[in-house]
Order: structure tokens, then C-alpha cells, then sequence
């Protein structure tokens, strides 16, 4: 089976129709009792006298991809040549801070042969990257298949609707049920779980496969962090004194790379530094280790007298351990600009006083020539290049 997994684009696959048919010779009874005390529901399987056949072409509303009322709208498919054979497509629902999945379908022929997992692990991912409370999609209780199918990829019941298609889905055994999954909570690390210490030549392609994993389809399709962090080493800009490794159990998990930079004034040039990456194995993000790495480096830094660490980072996440963009200190970037993600931190009170101008960060962040990446990575084991909506290209 040699098939390609695309980003289906708005513009080419818009309106293209879904054949969603199913067979089920099971349903899931739901029955809504009311007392003088409230309601009592049950959803039970049971076996059905006939087998419930649905054919999108007798609904009257086939299923299609880019429906217009779907917020945000961002799908993917498996290609047979040029026939779409799955398709996976996910919507947004701002208000509640949940990602549905709008759209799911695999050809009756190419079922039970993972795509559907695959596609599914796509929206986890969408998920988790976009930093939503769950994933939720819609179901109907005459769809066994389906529904066995979701509780094997962790969802559960969430809710039901008893009349979403007709005033009779209850006697139909057609109900739609709202099924939903939820990114795991991960637990912060206590300080002493967490080993951070300089990093010794024996550990270089470790960090660098948990580099390119942190940072992988991340930014853009692949990534070159992994990269960066080979040529920073050999860079005269490094500064390996500040830069650390985090370990847990002995297996690396995080580091953070110093380099220097500079802030220049007309003639006048002074000295700050500037991080990157940071990173943290995804296995292992959300457990504090990058705000620990952070931590101790930053405090090391203004030991050894250091006055502020300039960076393009993330604005959802840095300021709250310190930082304020660089036009509360009179920085902008070499362009003259101001942004967001343009962050400062002063490592001790008004050490950026009088450090004002434009900033510029080690050459070392501009020679990644895509060619040098592209062989570098193949060092590595190989990780599928998946696009995301919110990728930068």
C-alpha cells in the first residue's frame, strides 16, 4: 500500500463529498426516564433485529469538506495516486475552547489498516498543540463500528441530542452522541526529580534527537533546531558555562543554549545574551523542566555578572517567568521593530537601563542552509513531516 498523506487545501478540495456509509447489526439504546425526582438515562448495546444500513447518498445532506458555517476549517487524507481514500478534517469552536473533528472518513477497502489512527493522532496533536481543553466530534448511536472504534482512541460519552436529525431518533435508534477526548494533565516534576548539568560530548546526538522530537513539525514542516544546536557548538558566539542539560531517571529530557548577542547604539555596542533553544522532549513538556532549566541558567548568568537576555520566543509563555517585550527597555530588532514575541529579561534591577539600541543575535542563528539540514536530519531516525494550521509556511 503506497499512499501520501497531504494537507487537503481549502482551495482544491473544498466541497468535495464524503461517502460515509456504514453497516451496524448493533446499537446503543438510549432511554430517558422522568421521575417526580429528575431523569434517569441509560445508553446500552443491544443487537439489532435487521442490520441499520446508512448510505450517504439517501440522507439528502451528503457530508462535505469546507462547509462554510465550519470555524477554521483544516483537513488531511490519504492519496491513493491522486483518489482520496481517508480524509480527517477538524474545525474550531473558539467559544468553548474545544477542537471538533468535523469530518471523518476511510474507504470501506483501506479500513482496519491504521489510517484512521493515524489521522486521529493528527487531530490529538492539532490538540494538544493549540492548547485546547478537548477534542470532540459527533456520533450516532447506530454506529457501532464507529463508536468501538472511538473508545479504542480514548474518547468517552460527553453528551447526546435526541432529536438532531428527526423528532423520532429514538424509535429510529439513530441518536447523536457527542463523544470527547482530553489531553493528558501532566503532573509538575518536584526540583530534586530533575538533574540539570552541563552537557559533555557523549550526550550531543541525545540532545539533538530530543531537539529535533521537541521541535519537529513544530514551526514548519521538519526543523532545523537540531541542527542549529550542532553548528552553536562550534560557534565562537557559544557560551557552554550558562548552557545545560536536564535529566530524569537519566534520560535527557530538556536543554538550554546561551549564545552571546549585542545591542548597538550608533558607535556603541554592549553585550547581552540571547537563548535557543529551549526545548523539552514532548514526552516531558508541561512538567516544569523548561521553566527549571531557565531558572538556574538565568541565576548563574547574573552570578557570573550578566545584565539581560534578549530573545524571540513564545508570548504565551515567557512573560509570566519574567519577561517583557523590548519596548519596555528601548530594543528593537535590527529592523527597527517591536513584536510580541521580542522579549527581554533584566537579571538584576534595571541591569537593561542603559542598554538601548538595536539588537543582534550570533550569526550562527542565519547559516542553516536547508541542503546542510536536510543531510544533517538524516542522521536521525526518520519523523514523518505533517502540516498543522498553525505552522508559520
Amino acid at each position: 500500500m503506497n499512499l501520501t498523506l497531504s494537507h487537503l487545501k481549502k482551495e482544491q478540495w473544498k466541497g468535495t463529498e464524503l461517502p460515509l456509509d456504514y453497516i451496524s447489526t448493533e446499537y446503543y439504546d438510549v432511554k430517558i426516564l422522568q421521575s417526580s425526582v429528575g431523569f434517569e438515562i441509560s445508553l446500552t448495546k443491544e443487537p439489532l433485529k435487521a442490520p441499520f444500513i446508512s448510505r450517504s447518498d439517501e440522507k439528502g445532506y451528503p457530508d462535505k469538506l469546507y462547509e462554510e458555517y465550519r470555524e477554521d476549517p483544516y483537513a488531511w487524507g490519504y492519496l491513493d495516486g491522486e483518489r482520496l481514500v481517508a480524509a480527517l478534517e477538524t474545525a474550531s469552536e473558539n467559544w468553548s475552547n474545544r477542537l471538533r473533528i468535523s469530518e471523518l472518513f476511510v474507504e470501506e477497502t483501506y479500513r482496519r489498516k491504521g489510517l484512521g489512527h493515524h489521522l486521529m493522532a493528527i487531530a490529538k496533536e492539532q490538540t494538544r498543540r493549540e492548547k485546547r481543553r478537548a477534542l470532540i466530534l459527533e456520533t450516532q448511536s447506530s454506529n457501532v463500528p464507529a463508536i468501538t472504534f472511538y473508545l479504542k482512541e480514548g474518547f468517552t460519552l460527553i453528551g447526546f441530542d435526541s432529536c438532531a436529525y428527526s423528532n423520532e431518533d429514538l424509535q429510529r435508534k439513530e441518536v447523536r452522541l457527542e463523544l470527547g477526548w482530553f489531553p493528558e494533565k501532566r503532573k509538575k516534576l518536584k526540583k530534586e526529580d530533575i538533574l540539570i548539568r552541563e552537557e559533555n560530548p557523549e550526550d550531543h546526538h541525545q540532545v539533538e534527537a530530543m531537539t529535533q522530537r521537541a521541535f519537529w513539525n513544530k514551526h514548519h514542516l521538519g526543523c532545523d533546531e537540531h541542527y542549529l544546536v550542532h553548528k552553536i557548538r562550534q560557534h565562537r558566539d557559544y557560551i557552554p558555562e550558562l548552557s545545560r542539560i536536564a535529566l530524569v531517571d537519566g534520560e535527557i529530557v530538556g536543554a538550554i543554549f546561551y549564545t552571546k548577542s549585542f545591542v548597538k547604539d550608533e558607535n556603541i555596542e554592549q553585550e547581552v545574551l540571547t537563548f535557543g533553544p529551549l526545548c523539552v522532549d514532548p514526552l516531558w513538556q508541561g512538567r516544569g523542566i523548561g521553566e527549571a532549566l531557565l531558572t538556574e541558567t538565568a541565576q548563574l548568568a547574573k552570578e557570573k555578572g550578566h545584565q539581560g537576555i534578549i530573545i524571540f520566543g513564545e508570548p504565551d509563555y515567557y512573560p509570566r517567568l519574567g519577561f517583557k517585550t523590548c519596548d519596555h527597555y528601548g530594543i528593537t530588532t535590527k529592523d527597527g521593530k517591536n513584536f510580541d514575541a521580542f522579549m527581554a529579561l533584566e537579571l538584576s534591577k534595571d541591569s537593561l537601563k542603559n542598554i538601548f539600541g538595536k539588537f543582534y543575535e550570533s550569526p550562527v542563528f542565519e547559516d542553516l542552509p536547508k541542503e546542510k539540514v536536510e543531510e544533517y536530519t538524516a542522521l536521525f531516525p526518520e519523523l514523518p513531516k505533517i502540516p498543522f494550521p498553525d505552522q508559520w509556511d
